[in-house]
């Protein structure tokens, strides 16, 4: 494969026999995107778990401190409207947008928030909603009779990080403008997260491989506490 100049260059910043620190890691990860526009920086990481076993499934959902960079369109299901519009929801109602979504194929929106009482209505699309990862969830607290608690936690920047059925997990915690030591405190609740989350039934080594990288940028591998 053919690579750009740019990426090459980069490439030749990183030792790929190294294991960084966090913060040489969130040093380097600016250091090394190749691109223009102010890229997002990603974590990737590949657990030594079983996600087809029931007691090995690694997800949640944290709070970065600083956010990732990204602005969630929040669609609220609710009879609290006003509640709802206050805490800062895109687009608030009921059953009529629910309508939108199956009449229209309308998805302007990054996650739905819902209070309990209109679930049966959204349930009905789960068929929809599933497949797109927008089915509100209580374990990832977008289901809440505290709806603008709710709401207010996501544009806080509030993200859910979920293993794959490979073993996988990838999430965005920051952005390359952001200042270095922004993206290690984000990406140290991270990892304090996905620690939190280990399954007990995980005996050896949690976390095979952990990489932080830009968009179109060189993987930069970094320590990660349960990894040998």
């Amino acid at each position: 494969m053919k690579r750009a100049k740019k990426y090459l260059v980069a490439l030749e910043k990183v030792d790929h026999e190294k294991l960084y620190t966090l913060e040489e890691a969130a040093k380097l990860v600016k250091e090394t995107s190749t691109v223009k526009f102010d890229a997002t920086i990603d974590v990737s990481l590949k657990l030594n778990v079983d996600p087809k076993q029931a007691d090995q499934q690694v997800r949640g959902t944290l709070i970065l401190p600083n956010g990732n960079g990204k602005t969630k369109k929040v669609l609220a299901i609710t009879d609290k409207v006003e509640e709802a519009k206050a805490a800062g929801a895109d687009f608030v109602g009921g059953k009529e947008l629910l309508d939108r979504i199956q009449s229209d194929n309308w998805f302007d929106f990054d996650v739905i928030v819902a209070t309990p009482n209109m679930m049966g209505e959204i349930g009905k699309l789960g068929r929809v909603l599933g497949p797109k990862g927008l089915m509100p969830n209580p374990k990832t607290g977008t289901v809440s009779p505290d709806i603008g608690k709710a709401i207010k936690e996501i544009k806080a920047g509030k993200i859910e990080y979920r293993v794959d059925k490979e073993g996988n997990m990838h999430v965005t915690i920051a952005r390359v403008s952001f200042d270095a030591d922004k993206i290690v405190e984000n990406l140290k609740v991270f990892v304090e997260a996905v620690m939190k989350a280990k399954p007990a039934a995980v005996k050896n080594a949690y976390v095979k491989n952990a990489v932080i990288h830009t968009t179109m940028g060189p993987a930069v591998h970094f320590t990660f506490e349960g990894r040998k």
